[in-house]
């Protein structure tokens, strides 16, 4: 099998960074392009010195002529962005949106929640939303792949099964997620300069954090049903990992066993979610630098009420190895290559 061709567009954030990590242990594909603003000419390995032993293209500022020297096109830059890129695109090329510009179906829900207009509302008709535990195979039928933010892929993955089921009450979800300051990009330094960033946890968007018209979608597109819930992030004193807290109230027929073995029936073959055993305390250390999301389900003193913890690493599995294992499935790679 050939190798693939692929261009990074803003390879120098957290996300870009992370991406070519993963990617130069990627037996099928080889980075021909990577592309910034103020770093061009710059070599990337100024940005990691772990990749100054790869042989690496210089970084270039992005140019159409590009698109015909590749296969797929990796953009994790600014909201608003790969929209301009996906309306160059060719038929050979695949995008792979790590922003949010591919996430909402509709073009007023993101000019609503992400403040400007959509520029390219006919390539969301022609886009998935790929949360790859979820979609699946679907995804070959797209050549514009959304890659889901990172705090909903820690709270979808639990949340669509059981609400599938019908287990849970789906009028009274609290989703709690602290988040690693990662999350935010490299201007999180100086948003925070003077408010203690590395010593001080800190609520924002609270009620309303552009993730909620993500989570409401993809809930009630895989559920059928209107689910109600509030969503609170915080901003945690570590560089990297989500954990998220879900309170639910189970439905009166529902144990603590039947939500595991629901959950594990469901994820029986997805390689990247691990369902622990019930009432098991996890934490960011367990999935660090892995695209892996770990789960457990723990009781409380109330019969009815329950805790899921959910544990991811905001940087892979919430980014770019999430990106990677949709690449993987588009092109039928292997699901752990790049990602073991």
């Amino acid at each position: 099998m050939r190798k693939l061709n692929v261009l990074i567009a803003g390879s120098t954030g957290y996300i870009g960074i992370q991406l070519i990590k993963l990617l130069v242990n990627h037996n099928y594909i080889k980075i021909k392009y990577l592309c910034g603003n103020s770093s061009v000419g710059k070599k990337i390995s100024l940005f990691d010195k772990s990749l100054k032993s790869k042989n690496l293209p210089k970084i270039n500022k992005f140019q159409k002529k590009f698109l015909k020297d590749v296969d797929i096109v990796f953009t994790a830059l600014p909201n608003g962005e790969a929209q301009d890129i996906s309306k160059l695109l060719l038929k050979k090329n695949t995008l792979i949106d790590l922003a949010a510009d591919f996430r909402l179906k509709k073009s007023n829900q993101y000019s609503k929640w992400y403040k400007q207009k959509h520029k390219a509302t006919q390539n969301i008709k022609n886009s998935i939303y790929s949360l790859p535990e979820i979609i699946g195979k679907k995804i070959k039928s797209f050549d514009i792949i959304g890659c889901p933010g990172c705090y909903p892929t820690s709270i979808l993955l639990p949340l669509i099964p059981l609400i599938k089921k019908k287990q849970i009450d789906t009028n009274n979800i609290i989703i709690d997620s602290k988040s690693g300051y990662s999350g935010a990009g490299k201007g999180v330094h100086k948003k925070y300069k003077n408010k203690n960033l590395y010593e001080s946890l800190k609520a924002y968007g609270v009620g309303f954090h552009r993730h909620n018209s993500e989570i409401e979608q993809e809930l009630s597109i895989h559920t059928k049903k209107k689910i109600k819930f509030i969503f609170t992030p915080h901003l945690s004193p570590m560089f990297r990992g989500i954990l998220s807290t879900i309170y639910v109230n189970l439905n009166s027929q529902y144990t603590l066993k039947d939500i595991r073995n629901t959950l594990e029936k469901f994820h029986k073959k997805n390689r990247f979610v691990k369902i622990l055993k019930n009432n098991s305390f996890i934490s960011t250390n367990d999935v660090i630098n892995t695209n892996n999301c770990f789960i457990s389900v723990c009781k409380t003193e109330y019969k009815n009420k329950i805790v899921i913890l959910s544990a991811i690493d905001n940087l892979i599995k919430g980014g770019a190895g999430q990106a990677i294992q949709n690449m993987n499935l588009k092109f039928d790679f292997n699901e752990l290559e790049g990602l073991k």
